[in-house]
């Protein structure tokens, strides 16, 4: 297999759609949730309330979210999106049940392919590119701290031509073993065609595009394999993904309807000034936030960051439970109870404190009941183990994803006030879809903004760096796939 000249490679985006583009990861719709009165995306009841528990809270209705740290989960939002870009006619209401389900085997051009027994391509996320008929001779993948995002194209089988974008993640931990050999099934699946180039590069990014260099080279080259590996600058990527996806992808971009308790879809943005400036809370193992003021390298900045994020739930989500990966945390939050874990305003004050507009339901500290449960309530030493048997699993899960995500949250609401920027993107892997999660930090930009910000998220959030990476095209000179919609 020789190389090939990469030549100019141009994306049509006409008329493009996402495969099940109404799909978000839910474990219960809100008509649904838990009777748990703590629900997150239960529809709020405030006619059982016999206190202030529904008063406003400096003019905004709160629910679940973030109040100096606290969350509150009665009542609405009052103005809670204000909405910049034109709002899709169609409204997406919470998935029923849906979770992005896996399916074993590949699809490769229409053609199941059994290449890695027990993985797949996360299908509800396709992109399909319709109207494309150019030649695609290269991968991306964006190596994280955590997981490994791989973007590739594959064309139709149909007579009316064009393809579909394939997103597929990975545990950074097993690269050598999964992502790496993936990787070099789909090329060598390439090498094959008849009349087709085979992939012949790899776009990418992240830190892990440093560290696994020497590896993805000595392997390609043992499989007789002379890719041609193209490391791209990771916040670049991150800002040229996201800024595909929001003005090429029709209803990628969506956000949280706080007052109607469901999500909003948003079609493409168009003009210079309904896309910039942003803020990008980028939040994978840890955080990033990107200034972003225009398109190319000069446009943006970051200015800060956190390292509370995906990694800090999932470390001390698995310390504390028994949950076998991220989806499993994610769902013992949604039937988790944080009350039990959390202490809350009315279990200091009895009831509100609406001098300050804080309701009886805020959270004053978080995990501060652990404490005085173990302190005042044991008579006896007892083990770790003891001692974590005191609380389900299920409510830590719950109280430790409202902490870390209040906590994004506010700092995000903060450096877009330090900046005056009101449009708020939530990128990364740590959302996965997940509308609890959505939820909490929409709620904390609108209370602490009163409604002035507005957060968006993304169908592919997890995948904006690999997204850049696989846009930005393998000629090494110029960027060579243009962002230019070919009509």
């Amino acid at each position: 297999m020789e190389l090939v000249n990469p030549g100019t490679i141009k994306i049509d985006c006409s008329g493009a759609y996402i495969a099940n583009d109404h799909l978000l990861r839910a474990t219960s719709s809100p008509s649904s949730a838990t009777s748990n009165t703590n629900s997150t995306l239960g529809t709020p009841d405030v006619s059982s309330e016999s206190d202030d528990d529904n008063g406003s809270v400096d003019g905004v209705n709160s629910r679940n979210g973030s109040v100096d740290g606290a969350n509150s989960r009665n009542g609405s939002v009052d103005g809670a999106n204000s909405r910049n870009g034109s709002v899709a006619s169609v409204n997406y209401g919470v998935a029923n049940g849906v979770s992005g389900s896996r399916i074993d085997g590949v699809v490769i051009d229409g053609e199941d392919s059994p290449m890695i027994s027990g993985d797949a391509d996360d299908d509800t996320k396709n992109i399909t590119l319709p109207k494309h008929t150019g030649e695609i001779i290269h991968i991306s993948v964006d190596i994280g701290g955590t997981l490994t995002k791989l973007v590739y194209f594959t064309k139709s089988k149909t007579s009316s031509g064009g393809g579909k974008l394939h997103f597929k993640d990975f545990q950074t931990e097993s690269f050598a073993t999964d992502a790496l050999k993936f990787m070099i099934k789909l090329i060598q699946k390439s090498s094959y065609k008849d009349g087709n180039p085979p992939i012949t590069y790899i776009m990418a990014t992240g830190g892990g595009s440093h560290k696994f260099y020497d590896l993805m080279t000595k392997t390609f080259r043992k499989s007789h394999l002379p890719m041609k590996i193209i490391a791209e600058d990771e916040m670049g990527c991150l800002i040229k993904g996201l800024d595909w996806l929001i003005t090429k992808i029709p209803n990628e971009i969506f956000s949280f309807d706080l007052e109607l308790n469901e999500t909003k879809s948003f079609t493409q943005l168009q003009q210079k000034n309904e896309i910039y400036p942003y803020l990008l809370v980028n939040i994978g193992s840890g955080v990033s936030m990107i200034k972003v003021t225009g398109p190319g390298p000069q446009g943006f900045e970051r200015i800060g960051g956190s390292s509370l994020g995906g990694g800090t739930l999932w470390g001390l989500l698995s310390l504390l439970t028994d949950a076998k990966d991220y989806n499993e945390m994610l769902e013992m939050a949604q039937r988790g109870d944080n009350e039990n874990i959390d202490l809350l305003v009315g279990d200091i004050y009895g009831t509100n404190y609406n001098k300050i507009g804080l309701k009886s339901s805020h959270i004053a500290s978080s995990f501060a009941k652990v404490f005085k449960k173990l302190r005042f309530n044991s008579s006896k030493p007892m083990t770790p183990a003891e001692k974590l048997a005191q609380f389900k699993p299920e409510d830590i899960a719950r109280s430790l994803l409202y902490l870390v995500s209040n906590n994004i949250g506010q700092i995000a609401y903060l450096q877009a006030l330090r900046f005056g920027l009101k449009r708020i993107y939530f990128g990364g892997s740590y959302i996965s879809g997940h509308m609890q999660t959505i939820h909490t930090l929409s709620y904390a930009v609108n209370f602490w903004s009163n409604g002035d910000m507005t957060s968006y998220f993304l169908r592919h959030e997890g995948y904006l760096g690999s997204v850049g990476a696989f846009m930005m095209g393998p000629n090494i000179e110029t960027p060579k796939l243009s962002d230019q919609v070919e009509e």
